[in-house]
């Protein structure tokens, strides 16, 4: 993919997990077939921890591609991987015609609380990204923290590491989950002060329910607005969703307004709360 022509315009992406049974690749590709009416330019298929999803990945992310003729944007982890096998995996995804890689260093295995780098591999995103632009022949995509990386020392460090991994070679920064929009333009505007050309596109994940947020969003979101935490604090459970989804056409309305080239939507491989906030905003080139 280039993404400089994708960005021309507005454009929509969404990201899926390789489901763990045949009843939830039925109905991800069920919702998949749902949500094509907005012509994503891209779906991104993660990649498990340690690499656990890997092969799973691969098919995926082919069969998505096969079935709706979207380009795959796929996941890739340095956790655990030397770089003979590194070399092995790109080789083998750009055979299949996979050719767009969202590169990510990656979390400590379950169990430990540092990063340590398989023998011969990688400690740092950059170095991956540096890898892979070397060897040639990908588009390359990396994540961003929007109010820091979780382990970096503060907001800056985090800009300057996240610059690194541009200049190693990534044109698109897709960021991880946020609450505030002002969060994603002090990112977004930080690098454009760098001398930064990657394009970056917020990441829109709704809240659905309180487990969600003790769960994947407390491993990437330090602060919650006050007025969202206060009603998710007196809500019922049942009436949760009803406010993730007030927020989030909230958060997208504030970045279409603040110029945000579009948004990469985290869907949990549903479609009908995502088509709910897309449906209602007013996107740029949106026509009836």
């Amino acid at each position: 993919m280039n993404f400089k022509d994708i960005y021309r315009n507005f454009s929509i992406s969404f990201e899926v997990f390789p489901p763990k049974t045949e009843e939830g690749e039925k109905n991800l590709f069920t919702a998949l077939g749902s949500l094509m009416r907005y012509s994503p330019a891209f779906i991104s298929v993660t990649y498990g921890a340690g690499g656990s999803t890997r092969e799973k990945t691969i098919d995926l992310a082919v069969r998505i591609r096969d079935t709706f003729r979207v380009q795959p944007l796929v996941h890739f982890t340095c956790v655990g991987s030397g770089r003979a096998e590194i070399a092995s995996y790109l080789d083998r995804v750009h055979s299949l015609g996979l050719t767009d890689i969202l590169a990510l260093r990656g979390d400590p295995p379950k169990g430990q609380t540092d990063f340590v780098p398989a023998p011969d591999g990688f400690s740092y995103a950059s170095d991956l990204v540096s890898f892979i632009k070397n060897r040639g022949g990908f588009s390359i995509a990396v994540a961003g923290y929007p109010e820091g990386h979780p382990a970096a020392a503060d907001f800056g460090t985090d800009l300057v590491n996240l610059k690194r991994k541009i200049d190693a070679g990534a044109e698109l920064v897709l960021t991880q989950l946020f609450f505030n929009p002002d969060d994603f333009f002090r990112l977004r505007d930080g690098l454009d002060k760098m001398g930064s050309h990657a394009i970056v596109i917020p990441g829109i994940m709704p809240i659905t329910s309180a487990s969600q947020l003790e769960g994947t969003i407390k491993n990437c979101v330090r602060t919650i607005p006050s007025d969202l935490a206060e009603k998710l604090g007196a809500a019922a459970p049942e009436d949760v969703p009803r406010i993730g989804i007030e927020h989030a056409i909230y958060q997208c309305e504030a970045l279409i307004k603040g110029g945000a080239k579009g948004f990469h939507l985290y869907p949990l491989n549903k479609s009908e709360i995502v088509t709910e906030i897309i449906n209602s905003l007013s996107l740029p080139g949106k026509t009836e």
